[in-house]
């Protein structure tokens, strides 16, 4: 096979992966968080297979299959606006190889995607976000969850280059 053949059948298995990560986020009413985390992958996957600007591609193609397929449309925006994005912004800070500032630009795309979805559900979609504690008292637990959620990343992406990509 090829390797056009093979970038193109790879990023349509991810696409459907993807979906049904997306899907699962969107009706299962339990582990939400881990079906966005799990979305989010698959574009470094393509990154890792394909290059960057395959990357940006999936994501695009992904973000709006899921905002054509998917009926509830506000579920879609945390992969849009955050978790596709991810894989993305993960590669571009880590090519800077200085921890430091790779830990304070991810930080900083948490921190404006948290502001853009809030605004998008609150003024686009005129949902009311409730909580039982203060907004501004999440930040902090947030900003922890979410290195959590950046190493492992970096563990199940070294892993799926360990063991599936192919070495030339």
């Amino acid at each position: 096979m090829d390797r056009k053949s093979k970038t193109v059948a790879l990023g349509g298995i991810f696409g459907a992966l993807n979906l049904l990560t997306l899907f699962g986020a969107a009706y299962v009413q339990t582990n939400t968080l881990f079906f966005y985390g799990a979305s989010s992958l698959f574009v470094s996957f393509v990154i890792v297979e394909a290059g960057i600007g395959a990357g940006w591609l999936f994501y695009g193609a992904t973000t709006l299959l899921a905002f054509l397929l998917l009926p509830d449309k506000p579920a879609v925006l945390p992969y849009a606006v955050f978790f596709g994005l991810y894989g993305l912004v993960k590669y571009y800070t880590e090519s800077l190889k200085r921890p430091v500032p790779e830990y304070i630009l991810k930080g900083a795309f948490l921190a404006l995607a948290a502001a853009a979805l809030y605004l998008l559900y609150t003024r686009l979609f005129a949902r009311v976000i409730v909580s039982v504690i203060p907004l501004q008292y999440l930040i902090l637990p947030a900003i922890l969850v979410f290195y959590i959620y950046d190493y492992l990343y970096t563990r199940f992406l070294s892993f799926y280059i360990h063991k599936f990509v192919r070495k030339a």
